[in-house]
């Protein structure tokens, strides 16, 4: 061959065999030992708002959530604050697994007790406020749920003790 020559350039070169070699992944994935149906849950306050506000505009009589201690603080303080009817923590299942069951709350009319819920602190933006900075959801008339070292409590109480910490969500 001459220096400075080239050969032609293929798929099956000697050079794109090596470096496809060389790139290949020593690991196998393996299929996921989630069952199909099951969620997988990053957030799982926000799940909880998503299907409360899914199961209202559905017009369901109840909503059941995978239960955690946080998501049922959360849920008494919405039954609390007159969102919800009511709320009962139940085993479900062949694995018996902890399932949260809300019951909604509608008017006459057939309107859902809340208009909106918004999540504030996610994952990747946590939200702390002090107890002078916690905001007021619709000039009062709605209710911030906050997570403070006293427990899950809501804007109105974390202002009377005079304790700030993340502030979860807003209801009106």
């Amino acid at each position: 061959m001459f220096v400075g020559a080239r050969k032609p350039s293929t798929g099956t070169s000697s050079c794109a065999e090596y470096v496809s070699a060389s790139w290949r992944c020593a690991v196998s994935f393996q299929a996921l030992p989630r069952q199909a149906g099951e969620t997988m849950n990053s957030d799982p306050i926000a799940d909880l708002l998503a299907r409360l506000r899914n199961a209202a505009l559905a017009r369901h009589e109840h909503a059941r959530i995978p239960a955690s201690r946080l998501k049922v603080a959360v849920a008494e303080l919405l039954k609390a604050e007159g969102y919800v009817t009511d709320v009962h923590r139940e085993e479900v299942g062949p694995k018996k697994e902890p399932t949260l069951t809300i019951t909604l709350k509608y008017g006459n009319d057939r309107k859902c007790a809340f208009l909106g819920l918004r999540r504030v602190s996610r994952p990747g933006r946590r939200v702390y406020l002090g107890h002078d900075s916690i905001p007021r959801v619709l000039s009062g008339l709605g209710v911030s749920i906050l997570s403070t070292s006293q427990g899950v409590m809501t804007d109105k109480e974390a202002r009377r003790r005079k304790i700030g910490g993340e502030l979860i969500c807003e209801v009106w």
